[in-house]
């Protein structure tokens, strides 16, 4: 595919630079711990860029970095990964990343923002050219949410398709930013999480993969009444929920679609690379069943978690069809 007929995909959000510990369990309060230390990039906002770039799409990132070493890693990185870079250069430090995965491959983690809370509407709308030529753009919350809000606007402006990964769950999303998404695709946590801030209504969200179809439908629609819901759910894969109006060429309003069956070793990272391969996917193929792309999403996904990292586990294109064949 050449580089004029690449779909377009932007992605604004964070870079971060992770430091991840590999130990037997996650450590309790007081607790200390021995384990295998490693860094390398993050943020959703990188992870997202990359995975959509390895899955075929030219892709734009537009984001806040410092002037520091973790800035000098996100521009080589990006250049090596064909990302077209849009970065705020700040003063404060670039944004790092705590995380620890215990041997089942679940993680615990926790944020330094440093330059990514600098990310400004200002900034992003000065992108217009940008916006102008995606089919997707996609957003998380680890950036000030009034910067995503106006990528969003703008997108829509511009005809592009929006997809909002309300995450982290503690993030708010009110609801102007909700209303501009034409997507969202939170997982468990983080649908329960905002179907309680924006709804008031209450869900175990380790109950979340048990619960019936018909029901969890109608949750997603008071939750986003106008645009399409993707829950994703681990190794219980993914629960998709669309508007009446807007079926998006599937034959009904809501499915499941069944997690790819891979050996896990890390998942950190997993809800990203599902999220860039889903922009990609829906930009190199806009009249496709949206089913199609959630196949090739999830399957995309499953393969990151066989590999240890998050950016650094994205797999390519080519490897996805190798493993698990056409989509």
């Amino acid at each position: 595919m050449t580089q004029a007929r690449r779909p377009n995909v932007v992605v604004v959000g964070s870079f971060n630079v992770d430091h991840v510990w590999t130990v037997a369990s996650l450590p309790r309060p007081g607790e200390t711990l021995s384990g295998h230390y490693h860094t390398g990039p993050g943020g959703k906002g990188f992870n997202q860029a990359t995975a959509a770039a390895r899955a075929g799409a030219n892709t734009r990132f537009i984001c806040a970095l410092g002037k520091d070493l973790g800035g000098q890693l996100a521009r080589a990185l990006a250049a090596a990964d064909d990302i077209h870079l849009h970065d705020l250069s700040c003063e404060a430090p670039t944004g790092t990343a705590g995380i620890y995965v215990d041997s089942d491959g679940r993680n615990s983690i926790v944020i330094g923002p440093g330059a990514n809370a600098e990310l400004s509407a200002d900034f992003v709308g000065q992108h217009d050219d940008v916006f102008s030529a995606a089919a997707t753009v996609l957003a998380q919350l680890e950036s000030p949410v009034q910067a995503v809000e106006a990528a969003l606007a703008q997108s829509r402006r511009a005809g592009a398709l929006t997809l909002l990964n309300p995450a982290p769950a503690d993030a708010v999303a009110p609801a102007s930013l909700l209303a501009l998404a034409d997507v969202i695709t939170p997982n468990e946590t983080e649908f329960c999480a905002q179907l309680e801030r924006h709804v008031g209504e209450r869900i175990d969200a380790d109950a979340l993969p048990r619960q019936d179809d018909a029901t969890l439908h109608a949750a997603c629609r008071r939750l986003l009444p106008h645009g399409s819901v993707v829950i994703t759910l681990g190794a219980a894969g993914c629960f998709v929920s669309h508007a009446p109006e807007m079926l998006r060429n599937d034959a009904g309003p809501y499915y499941r679609v069944l997690a790819a069956t891979v050996n896990a070793i890390d998942t950190t990272g997993a809800g990203d690379a599902f999220n860039g391969a889903l922009a990609a996917s829906l930009a190199a193929r806009p009249d496709a069943a949206f089913s199609e792309h959630m196949r090739y999403a999830v399957h995309y996904a499953g393969l990151s978690t066989e590999r240890a990292g998050a950016a650094t586990s994205m797999p390519r294109d080519a490897e996805v069809r190798e493993r698990f064949g056409a989509f």
